[in-house]
């Protein structure tokens, strides 16, 4: 066994490439409510880290937990999994 730690992983949709090196993923989640059981759905912006700027919005994308980069960013776009239809 390594003594790296998993990294969690999610999947999510590139609302914004406009900051250098930086991109920002729109991940969504379906729950349950605890009270009444309808599914609902939520969602949350994470900052990833883009190297090379290569990934535009509209993007789904996977990215993985990293240490700190900046402030506000502790992710890393690790893949691609569809591009975005250009309008």
């Amino acid at each position: 066994m390594t003594n790296e730690k998993l990294k969690r992983a999610l999947n999510g949709k590139v609302v914004s490439d406009k900051t250098d090196k930086t991109v920002t993923v729109l991940v969504e989640r379906r729950v349950k409510h605890p009270l009444y059981g309808k599914i609902i759905s939520r969602s949350k912006k994470y900052h990833a880290h883009d190297e090379s700027n290569t990934y535009l919005v509209g993007d789904t994308v996977v990215i993985e937990e990293c240490r700190p980069i900046s402030k506000t960013k502790s992710w890393l776009v690790t893949k691609l999994i569809s591009k975005g239809t250009v309008v």
